[in-house]
């Protein structure tokens, strides 16, 4: 990749090289231009066939990617605003793209609580009889997340969002409108802006919810796009989402999507939540339609020893304006 890569350094203006260092030397925490590559240039080289976005993603971000199609433009990036087919130049800034995390994957199941799961299911349990996953009786702790659900008086001032941070089963913080089009959420950085969990305090945090802050990092961004809100990955650890729009109608659970470390997910499609309504989940009470939930570094549901968000140390529900 190296020879072809500097044959596309050699088109590059001087100012669009150092957009390019500062974004790879920074590894995206800084914001940076796009960098432009005619559209009639984007061959790396003689030998080398790859579009020039999927040529320095490869070398500076995901040696395994193969295709454009598996990446996602941000949505700050001006090449994926202004249209892939239009253009007369596209953004070859690795830190301007995601990958695509698969919608319509659950978190892969390990054996041992594909086991436990089976045992229960045969009523027999690890330790005697138990009952039903999916009819469990409701942890008597756990919150009916009623209160964050927005009412007709919360949603005048405009946001299309609202976020609200919990760890455990304590809501931490006042719930955070989003006005703009975009939103970081964020532990603590020397630079940016957004929704910064570590200026929220509270009396006392566990070891558990103390380690779990700890992999926050850089968080997330979440963004309002056409059909949908987008959640991407800036962190080094993975983020657990769930929301009623992810899994196929007519679930009596709602799926846990795993997003890797520099991944996107499309977390809620407008579109498909007409026949998602409220209902109660098993052990967490009431969902409401138009929220997503999601979980910093742990994940939940029946592939993991959490079975309800509420056990998860750090975790944001996003709440949502109905789109008139």
């Amino acid at each position: 990749l190296k020879p072809a890569a500097h044959a596309l350094f050699k088109k590059l203006k001087d100012e669009e090289l150092e957009l390019l260092v500062q974004a790879v030397e920074s590894r995206g925490a800084c914001e940076s231009g796009c960098v432009w590559v005619p559209r009639g240039e984007q061959r790396g080289g003689p030998k080398q066939a790859l579009p020039p976005q999927v040529l320095l993603c490869r070398l500076y971000r995901w040696p395994d990617l193969r295709q454009p199609h598996e990446l996602k433009h941000l949505c700050y990036c001006a090449g994926g605003r202004a249209g892939c087919g239009d253009a007369a130049a596209l953004c070859c800034n690795p830190h301007h793209f995601s990958r695509l995390a698969a919608p319509g994957e659950c978190c892969p199941q390990p054996r041992a609580a594909r086991w436990g799961r089976l045992r229960a299911l045969a009523g027999v349990g690890m330790h005697g009889p138990a009952p039903h996953p999916l009819l469990s009786p409701r942890d008597p702790t756990a919150p009916l997340l009623e209160d964050t659900s927005l009412s007709r008086s919360t949603i005048k001032d405009g946001c299309w969002c609202k976020l609200a941070y919990w760890e455990h089963r304590t809501r931490v913080g006042r719930l955070y409108a989003v006005h703009e089009a975009s939103v970081n959420v964020f532990c603590e950085l020397p630079r940016g802006s957004g929704f910064c969990l570590g200026q929220l305090p509270a009396a006392h945090r566990s070891r558990a919810v103390r380690r779990a802050r700890g992999k926050i990092g850089r968080g997330l961004l979440l963004s309002r796009e056409p059909g949908g809100v987008w959640a991407y990955n800036r962190s080094e650890h993975p983020i657990f989402v769930s929301s009623p729009t992810l899994g196929p109608p007519g679930a009596r659970g709602l799926p846990v999507l795993k997003v890797l470390p520099g991944y996107s997910a499309k977390v809620f499609d407008y579109e498909r939540v007409g026949g998602a309504g409220g209902r109660r989940l098993p052990g967490e009470g009431p969902c409401d339609p138009h929220s997503v939930r999601i979980s910093f570094a742990k994940g939940w549901g029946p592939c993991y020893s959490r079975q309800f968000i509420t056990s998860c140390p750090c975790w944001l529900e996003v709440l949502l304006n109905r789109p008139r």
